[in-house]
């Protein structure tokens, strides 16, 4: 490392750090005149520029209607900048994250905008401060006089696990553009990233015959068995002992020959990929087409054993099982 670099480094953290501890991490955000920032944009500048020009054209011919159209320019500039200020200012601003998402797509975010002023709030825009791809995607808004508006923002997730938000930029250039006010904002929440479902992934594997287990005496007509269990969510009404909730009030479900004989179990050794992400990747394909399917299913990973059931809190568990497995 240079000696020139070293210090720049050191200023480089120097004001990294200043900077989150101005605007720490938080999931609501007050917008007042110490955290709104303003600057001319570059057409802004080129108009500077422009009236410069204007002046010394009128300076130089000793043109009337030169000064009037300069100054007239000049006073409207001037106008414009503290309502682009007060676009921003006085806003509150609340985030709420989405639902989970699977890598390789975007965690979808809720934003929601709100003042008590009488005037409207026009033009503002929100997007990620840094973002990967090389033209930002803004999410414009307008919030209506001592209202309210909300905005959904799209975060690329490329990798399984906790995502944690970037900063948010939330800026307007109301209402002529020759401005631009912004506001930083570091959201505190985090987003789960389940990992990304294999696309070639094979058929499901065989369902495990257990070795053990009670012994179901099938009904003598034929039509259902006579073991019954507690009821489970996601269980069809069809297999609902409906009698014997009228008797006792407790739900309660017939348990088929083949869901007592026969489990299937998502095991990391039938994944058969070498490489970690690729099993954790077909593993969830299984999960979901096991939970379309509407079978009963279990999960083994190394270290870690869900036992098998179904329903949607099931696939969410798995899921989450699969994206924090480290």
């Amino acid at each position: 490392m240079s000696a020139l670099s070293l210090p720049r480094r050191i200023w480089r953290e120097r004001w990294q750090r200043w900077w989150a501890l101005r605007h720490p991490r938080s999931d609501t955000l007050q917008l007042t005149h110490r955290n709104v920032y303003i600057l001319p944009t570059r057409p802004g500048a080129l108009f500077a520029l422009t009236l410069l020009v204007l002046l010394l054209a009128s300076i130089n011919y000793q043109l009337n209607l030169g000064y009037l159209l300069t100054f007239l320019l000049a006073g409207a500039a001037a106008v414009s900048m503290p309502l682009t200020h007060g676009t921003l200012r006085g806003l509150h601003l609340s985030l709420r994250p989405g639902p989970p998402c699977f890598a390789g797509e975007d965690a979808h975010l809720e934003i929601t905008l709100q003042h008590s002023q009488p005037r409207a709030r026009h033009g503002i825009g929100l997007r990620v401060a840094r973002p990967e791809r090389h033209r930002p995607h803004w999410a414009w808004t307008d919030v209506p006089p001592a209202g309210m508006a909300r905005v959904h923002l799209g975060v690329p997730a490329p990798r399984r696990g906790w995502l944690d938000l970037p900063p948010l930029r939330i800026e307007t250039r109301f209402p002529l553009g020759i401005f631009k006010a912004w506001a930083p904002w570091r959201p505190a929440a985090r987003v789960l990233v389940y990992p990304r479902p294999d696309p070639s992934a094979t058929a499901l594997p065989p369902a495990e015959a257990q070795g053990e287990g009670p012994s179901l005496r099938a009904d003598p007509r034929g039509l259902e068995p006579d073991g019954v269990r507690a009821y489970r969510r996601g269980d069809s009404p069809r297999r609902v002992v409906w009698k014997k909730v009228a008797k006792t009030d407790q739900l309660v479900s017939r348990e088929s020959t083949s869901h007592a004989q026969h489990e299937l179990w998502l095991d990391w050794q039938a994944a058969g990929a070498a490489d970690t992400e690729q099993r954790l990747s077909r593993l969830c394909a299984w999960v979901l087409a096991a939970e379309q399917r509407g079978l009963r299913y279990g999960l083994r990973l190394p270290g870690l054993e869900l036992p098998p059931d179904r329903g949607l809190a099931h696939q969410r568990a798995c899921l989450q099982a699969l994206a924090l497995w480290s």
